[in-house]
């Protein structure tokens, strides 16, 4: 799915997943919720993208995952989209 310039930065809240830069953060938000970082400026939000509206937040939108189930083929196409667009 990605290539193979990707770097995993493990850090302790989080773990960062860039290419030339950070396009998705992985980090638990809740006991029952894991939440999925993703920097794609200028979209849309629709279907499980839901904007973040914090100043100065690393990441623009948001993807919040309860189940492993959530981790469907939506997921990934907004994963691969935030690749494709970190250069």
């Amino acid at each position: 799915m990605f290539g193979k310039d990707v770097e995993i930065a493990p850090k302790k809240a989080n773990v960062s997943i860039r290419k030339k830069k950070q396009f998705a953060l992985l980090q638990p938000a809740t006991k029952s919720r894991f939440e999925i970082g993703i920097n794609l400026k200028g979209q849309e939000p629709e279907g499980k993208l839901e904007a973040v509206n914090t100043p100065n937040a690393m990441c623009s939108y948001k993807i919040n995952l309860s189940h492993l189930d959530d981790l469907d083929q939506e997921v990934i196409s907004w994963l691969k989209m935030a690749y494709e667009n970190a250069g």
